[in-house]
């Protein structure tokens, strides 16, 4: 059935220090030099002068307000696509340990009239054989913020997507962390990537900080704080130097087009070991369908000892810095990888599968399957 719908260094400044433009954003990896490099941008360090969107999270620190001088309307009335909030059907995997059956046609080529796209966007899934194969340009499918603004000096355009996934996906005791040079840790239907980690980091003293380049210590976040400005979305996504619109945590507006719901599980896209992304909702027993919904949490924490060499907390509040979070296994529902074992609409035996959610780490920033 074909179905429509469906990512300087700065130092402490004075109050009349001039803004400069940035956008970083990819890998968390300090020793990958991110091949986003662009103008960059002079920050204030108090977190009262920031307007960094945020995630829509009520476990963590960060705010609901959309970026300033961001203008995002999730409605997804994008002109001319057919919103699938009614009667979607994903199929249903054909058998135990495949992903053959479930959206292997998915198809999408609408005109995006929102007023930083202006473009078609188009996203083409299909299964062939053992592989599970998109072809897509990167454009959005739905409303965005502003782009470029003041926190993101750059703009939308087409890119070239071709991926191809396993559609027998085998998890194992292992994870894999991608993100930035490493390729995309997954793609969401409309064919715009997930890249969650920023090439933005801090050294030890908290006075040399960078938006792109990933030389410090101290790898910054997108969402969840607010002292820098990586000028997200409410879709909270943003564009790279190439023109590659890109997710940092739930995709918004894409949930809208897919009625995402608290009375359903909302498949969203594919991770890169070919294994499925939920959206926010999964059953309360992971083991069985007629278990209520809730929404589901990340397993990670605010760490409790902080480190002496990290950047002063009474300026770059804990949660900053990806280093301030740590894995606490039974925290949440989900593993490392923002993860779990669990029978879903589309896979009533049981796979595994990952979650965005709103709750820190927002998508996930590695893999269980083999690549």
């Amino acid at each position: 059935m074909k179905q429509g719908s469906i990512v300087h260094n700065i130092s402490v400044l004075t109050a009349s220090a001039t803004m400069l433009m940035l956008a970083g954003c990819g890998s968390s990896s300090s020793d990958n030099t991110q091949a986003e490099s662009t103008t960059q941008q002079s920050v204030n360090n108090t977190a009262d002068t920031s307007t960094s969107s945020s995630s829509n999270s009520t476990s963590d620190t960060s705010s609901n307000t959309s970026t300033s001088g961001t203008s995002t309307d999730n409605s997804g009335d994008t002109s001319g696509s057919t919103d699938s909030s009614d009667d979607v059907d994903n199929g249903t995997a054909a058998t135990s340990g495949s992903t053959d059956g479930v959206l292997c046609d998915y198809f999408y080529n609408e005109f995006n009239d929102s007023a930083s796209v202006q473009a078609t966007s188009n996203a083409d899934w299909n299964c062939t054989g053992s592989a599970r194969t998109l072809t897509a340009n990167g454009i959005p499918d739905h409303q965005t913020g502003t782009f470029p603004n003041p926190g993101n000096p750059n703009t939308i355009s087409e890119t070239s997507v071709s991926i191809s996934y396993s559609l027998t996906p085998t998890k194992t005791e292992t994870t894999s962390t991608l993100g930035g040079p490493r390729g995309a840790t997954g793609y969401v239907l409309n064919g715009v990537k997930i890249d969650a980690n920023t090439a933005g980091s801090c050294d030890d003293s908290g006075n040399d900080c960078s938006l792109v380049g990933n030389t410090g210590n101290w790898s910054i976040e997108a969402l969840g704080q607010t002292s820098f400005d990586f000028g997200t979305d409410d879709n909270n996504a943003h564009v790279q130097p190439d023109g590659s619109y890109h997710y940092h945590g739930m995709p918004e507006g894409f949930v809208t087009l897919r009625g995402g719901s608290d009375s359903t599980m909302t498949l969203i896209g594919w991770a890169a070991d070919g294994f499925p992304i939920y959206a926010r909702y999964g059953y309360s027993d992971a083991d069985d369908a007629q278990s209520a919904l809730k929404v589901i949490t990340g397993s990670y924490q605010l760490v409790e000892n902080v480190s002496s060499n990290r950047p002063s907390t009474s300026v770059y509040a804990l949660g900053t810095f990806a280093q301030d979070w740590e894995y606490v296994a039974g925290s949440g529902d989900l593993d490392e990888c923002n993860g779990r074992f669990g029978v879903t609409p589309e896979f009533p035996e049981g796979i595994y599968h990952y979650y965005a959610t709103d709750s820190y780490p927002y998508f996930q920033r590695c893999v269980k399957g083999e690549l």
